[in-house]
C-alpha cells in the first residue's frame, strides 16, 4: 500500500510565499520531525549533510529547522557554498511564558552562528498553545520587530503545536492579530479544518502558508490509521461503517503510486498553501516525497471521497 512510485525529470516548482514576496519551492525541506535529517535515525553526519545538499540539487530552496531540532548545524554545513540568497531559511524560538528579551536575542545570534548567515529569512514563534498567545505576543513581538530593523531576521511566522491544538485555535487568534507574514498550520488528508478556520484568513491577509503534518504516522502506517479510524468512530468524528481500507481506492481505482503521495499530492493542491515540509532520514525518501509533490492534482471524485470521510474531523493531526 505505501511504497511510492518514482517519476523522474519533472521540474520543481516554485511560488510565492505570501506578502513576504519571497520567491520559494512548494517542497520545504523540514529539519525535524521524526527523522530530523537522519539525526534521529543515528545517520552519520556525513549521510545527513548529502540529505541536505540532494534537496537543494533538485530544486529545493525553502528549509526549515528550529532551536528545539538541534539540526541548524548541520543545515549551516549543508548550505555552505550555496549562495545566500539562493536558499530561504526558516527557523525558530520555542517561548516559555517566562521568556525575556535577551533570550531571544541570544538565540537568534546562535541561529546565525548555527546556521553561517548573518540573516534568518522567516523566523518564527515555536508552537505557541491557545492559552499562553496572548502573554507570548506581548512579550517577544516587540523584540523580533527590533531584530527585524537590525537586518538579523526577514519576516515573522508562528507555529501551532498542532498534535494539542488540533483545530487551530491559536493561529486563529494570530491571523486576527495580522502580526505574522507567515503561519506554519498542520494540514492533511485526515484533517482538513484548517481550510476553513485558517486559509480563508490567510489569503485574505496574504499571509504565508507552510504545512506541516502532510504525511505523519497514519498516512504511512496502516496498523497506525486503523488506530486513528477507530478513534475517529468512537468520538463520532468519521461514520461507523467507514471500513480500513477506506482510502484504498486511492490507489485501485485513480491510479495513485500509493497513500503517501496521494497525501502529498492533495495538500500541495488545497488553495491557501504554499509550501509543504517533508522531512526525512535517506535520499530515496526525499527523493520520492519530491516527486510525489511535483504530480498533477488528484481527481475532483477523489477528492469528494476524501472529504465525505473525513470532513467532520478536527481532532487529530494524523500522528
Amino acid at each position: 500500500m505505501y511504497p511510492a512510485t518514482i517519476v523522474e525529470n519533472l521540474p520543481v516548482e516554485y511560488t510565492t510565499l505570501g506578502r513576504t514576496g519571497l520567491r520559494v519551492s512548494v517542497m520545504g525541506l523540514g529539519g525535524g520531525g521524526y527523522s530530523r535529517l537522519g539525526m534521529s535515525r543515528d545517520k552519520s553526519e556525513a549521510e545527513s549533510i548529502k540529505i541536505i545538499t540532494t534537496a537543494i540539487e533538485g530544486g529545493v530552496n525553502f528549509i526549515d529547522t528550529a532551536e528545539a531540532y538541534k539540526t541548524e548545524s548541520l543545515i549551516g554545513k549543508g548550505i555552505r557554498g550555496v549562495p545566500r540568497h539562493q536558499v530561504v531559511l526558516s527557523s525558530k524560538k520555542t517561548p516559555g511564558s517566562g521568556i525575556e528579551a535577551d533570550d531571544i536575542v541570544a538565540s537568534v545570534d546562535q541561529s546565525l552562528k548555527n546556521l553561517g548567515t548573518d540573516y534568518i529569512d522567516v523566523y518564527h514563534l515555536h508552537g505557541v498553545s491557545p492559552d499562553n498567545y496572548h502573554q507570548i505576543v506581548a512579550k517577544t513581538v516587540p523584540v523580533l520587530e527590533a531584530l527585524k530593523k537590525n537586518g538579523k531576521i526577514r519576516f515573522l511566522g508562528i507555529t501551532e503545536r498542532f498534535e494539542q491544538d488540533t483545530s487551530h485555535k491559536m493561529l486563529e487568534m494570530a491571523l486576527n492579530d495580522n502580526l505574522f507574514d507567515v503561519v506554519m498550520v498542520g494540514f492533511n488528508m485526515i484533517n482538513h479544518s484548517a481550510r476553513n478556520k485558517i486559509f480563508k484568513l490567510t489569503r485574505e491577509k496574504n499571509v504565508g502558508v507552510l504545512d506541516m503534518f502532510a504525511v505523519r504516522n497514519a498516512l504511512s502506517n496502516r496498523q497506525r490509521f486503523q488506530e486513528v479510524l477507530s478513534h475517529l468512530k468512537k468520538i463520532g468524528q468519521i461514520d461507523d461503517a467507514t471500513p480500513d481500507s477506506c482510502l484504498d481506492f486511492l490507489i485501485e481505482e485513480e491510479g495513485v503510486g500509493s497513500i503517501t503521495e496521494a497525501a502529498y499530492r492533495f495538500c500541495k493542491y488545497e488553495p491557501g498553501v504554499d509550501v509543504v515540509l517533508s522531512g526525512t532520514s535517506n535520499i530515496e525518501h526525499l527523493r520520492h516525497n519530491l516527486q510525489a509533490l511535483q504530480l498533477s492534482p488528484l481527481g475532483e471524485s477523489a477528492l469528494n471521497r476524501i472529504h465525505d470521510i473525513f470532513g467532520r474531523v478536527d481532532s487529530v493531526s494524523g500522528s
